[in-house]
Order: C-alpha cells, then sequence, then structure tokens
C-alpha cells in the first residue's frame, strides 16, 4: 500500500511595506519584495507604502501607521508582515508586539531564500555563516516571555536573560565552526583556481542582477544543465565548465556565479565571499544585464557595487544585454553590437536571446577575440624574459671559454 503524497505547504498571507525615505531606488509598488515573497511561498495579498523624512525609533513606521497595518492585517487575514527596509532588532520587536503578527524584513526574506535554494556543501555553509550571524543580534526577542520572571536574591537577571546569555555561546561557537569549515572549502577552491593557472587557463566569470539570465546563458555556451529558471536566486551555487573557442582555438573556463540584488545582506556578501572570489580572479567579465526590465540602469549600478565592494570593480567586463526575444519592436536596437559607457568608460555590448540563440555567434567571435588577445600579450610578455634568459646562457659560455 503505498502512502499519499505529500501536500503542498500553503502559502502565507502577507502584507508587503514600503518606506519612502527619498532615495532613488525606492520601488512605489514594491514588484521586487513581491517577487522575493513569492519566491520564498509567501502570498502577498496587500501593499502599504508611506513617506517618511527618516524612519521611527521605536516602530519605523510610526504608531499611526502601524495601527493601520494592523487593522488591514485583521482585515485580509495576513498571517505575517514583510518589510521593504532592513529593521533594527528593537524595531522588530516592537512592531510584532504592536501588531501581534511575525514581522520579518527584506534581509530575513533573501536568507530564508537561499536557505532554501543551497544545494552544495559551500553553500549551504555559507547560508548557515549568514543566518546565524542575522540571529545573534536578535536574540533579545526570542525570549520574552522569560522577562518578567525574577532573578531571585543574589542573582543577577532572571531565566530569560541566562537563556540568551547561553544561545549567545552557543551562537558564537556555531559562528566559529561554520567559518572553519568554509575556510577550508576556501582554501579546497584555491587549490583548484591555481590548477587552473598553471594550466593557463584563461577564466571567465558570468555576473549580473538575479534573473538576468546568466544560468541560461551559461547553459547555451556550454551546453551544460544547470537549473535555469524565471525566478529570484535560481542558482546559488558556482558552476564552472570549459567554453572552446574555435576562434581563438583555445578553451576558456567559464563560471557561473550567485545572482546580485538590491541592497544584498553584507552578512551574504561575506559569507559568499568563496564563491563571489571566482568573478575576483576572473580575467573577464561577463555583466549579463536584463534587457528588457525598466530599471536596468539601476540593477547594473548595484551589480557595479557588489563587485566593487569584493575588489572586482577594475577585471575587463563585456556587457550581455539578455532577453532580446523580450522586447517589443519598437525597443529592438538596430545593431547587436555597439559600446555603452560605463562610468564614463565606453564597454563592449552584445544583444542577445539566451533562450533564442540569436546574437550567441557575435558573442562567441568577441570573446575568442579577447582570448586570442589575451593569449598573444602571454607570449609577448614572455619573450623579453626568455631573451634575457637566453644571453645569460651564452655570456656563461664564453666566460667558460675564456677560464683557463
Amino acid at each position: 500500500m503505498s502512502l499519499p503524497a505529500a501536500s503542498a505547504k500553503p502559502a502565507v498571507p502577507t502584507i508587503l511595506v514600503g518606506v519612502d525615505l527619498g532615495l532613488p531606488h525606492y520601488d512605489a509598488e514594491l514588484q521586487e519584495l513581491g517577487l522575493l515573497a513569492q519566491t520564498a511561498g509567501l502570498t502577498p495579498v496587500l501593499t502599504i507604502s508611506c513617506k517618511r523624512r527618516a524612519p521611527d525609533a521605536a516602530l519605523f513606521v510610526g504608531s499611526g501607521k502601524a495601527d493601520e497595518i494592523k487593522a488591514a492585517a485583521q482585515l485580509y487575514g495576513a498571517q505575517e508582515i514583510l518589510f521593504d527596509q532592513a529593521l533594527s532588532p528593537a524595531q522588530q520587536r516592537n512592531l510584532e508586539r504592536h501588531l501581534e503578527l511575525p514581522v520579518n524584513d527584506r534581509t530575513l526574506l533573501i536568507l530564508q531564500i537561499f536557505a532554501q535554494r543551497a544545494r552544495s556543501h559551500e553553500g549551504k555553509l555559507q547560508v548557515e555563516l549568514a543566518r546565524l550571524q542575522y540571529l545573534s543580534t536578535r536574540l533579545v526577542r526570542r525570549w520574552s516571555h522569560l522577562e518578567r520572571q525574577s532573578g531571585g536574591i543574589g542573582l543577577r537577571g532572571g531565566p530569560g536573560e541566562r537563556q540568551i546569555e547561553l544561545d549567545r555561546r552557543m551562537i558564537s561557537d556555531s559562528i566559529k565552526r561554520t567559518r572553519e569549515r568554509l575556510e577550508k572549502v576556501k582554501r579546497q577552491r584555491h587549490t583548484q583556481r591555481k590548477q587552473r593557472v598553471r594550466r593557463d587557463a584563461f577564466n571567465i566569470s558570468l555576473v549580473g542582477y538575479t534573473n538576468a539570465g546568466k544560468s541560461t546563458l551559461f547553459n547555451a555556451l556550454v551546453k551544460a544543465r544547470a537549473y535555469a529558471a524565471d525566478q529570484l536566486f535560481a542558482t546559488l551555487d558556482t558552476t564552472t565548465r570549459q567554453l572552446y573557442l574555435g576562434e581563438a582555438g583555445r578553451s576558456a573556463s567559464l563560471s557561473d556565479t550567485v545572482g546580485f540584488i538590491r541592497d544584498l545582506p553584507h552578512g551574504l556578501v561575506d559569507a559568499f565571499a568563496a564563491t563571489l572570489q571566482e568573478a575576483v580572479d576572473a580575467d573577464l567579465l561577463l555583466h549579463v544585464v536584463d534587457a528588457s526590465s525598466p530599471d536596468f540602469p539601476e540593477q547594473m549600478e548595484q551589480v557595479h557595487r557588489v563587485l566593487k565592494e569584493i575588489g572586482a570593480q577594475d577585471i575587463p567586463q563585456i556587457l550581455v544585454f539578455n532577453k532580446l526575444d523580450a522586447l517589443e519592436i519598437g525597443r529592438r536596437p538596430l545593431h547587436l553590437s555597439d559600446t555603452f559607457e560605463v562610468h564614463g568608460t565606453p564597454v563592449a555590448r552584445i544583444f542577445l536571446s539566451a533562450q533564442t540563440g540569436e546574437g550567441l555567434p557575435a558573442l562567441r567571435a568577441l570573446l575568442g577575440q579577447r582570448v586570442g588577445q589575451a593569449g598573444a600579450a602571454a607570449v609577448e610578455a614572455l619573450a623579453p624574459s626568455q631573451r634575457d634568459e637566453q644571453e645569460a646562457q651564452t655570456q656563461q659560455d664564453e666566460l667558460g671559454t675564456i677560464e683557463p
């Protein structure tokens, strides 16, 4: 007798809250937050926005707006409140008491998605480290039910305080162990990179905003079967394959990395240092851009911000404007290859569709040209040293002939 299939976990009705603080990248419709919520298994039932000059120290949105959110949650049957901005531990605790509902922010939401999507041992370690670092600042709200219990005569604090200190030590020990395991993985990756250097491999890394189509392009170039889907953070683990370029007569190493996003938590950037190191050590970056997105300039800026944070901002780039097939006829470019100015510097740009293959030959030809130029430059760089070595050997032979 076979057991019945497990029913899918019902989606949690969630209210999305955004506060316009005058920043240029504010999303009034909270579209990206809604996509993140759906990716994490939540169902947005209402979007609430407000404007403030600065966040309220206690409730982030102020007491009046908090009352409005509470009434809306009761009306729509919401079971969770999700903020687009990062909340402090005190703000999160105060909001949960005021609203009588779980309250989370964008940072925790991204951490949850990463935890769901991590597949490799390294990816799971990276997510676990970021999660522990996040929770270590929020222990104060985990034991609020013990706050009113007295510690007794001669005792400092109560059970709640003792439990917080115990948990803090446990999390600190877990962070230490996880970091040690990640360092081991980092050394293994470093060994692999040294082997590629010894083989004189040309390293290319795909970078870009999440859901720009990096994994689809990766599969199209190397005929791989990496997971690709039209969703945020479909891929977290770095995959590397050999890409043969007939134009250059040699192969290059192509790596698909994790996607970036606005306000990517610093803990995740630090935790994914081993993965992002592939971009730092690359000879060329393929910056994949969703050409169909109206927000692509802001998304490009966010990618450059993360690249600068990890020290990869000076690596040569090729801009790949993907999803050409999703552009309307009137928005399609006249030429599939041109240059695009990035921070005052012209950068080569290719329009293509990784889904249909349109424009891929032009990209392969440009990659072959870059790899060929790098190979020629390496030969020229070695030639003078080889000549010097030969001249030194000749002089030594002549001296040896003169000596008695």
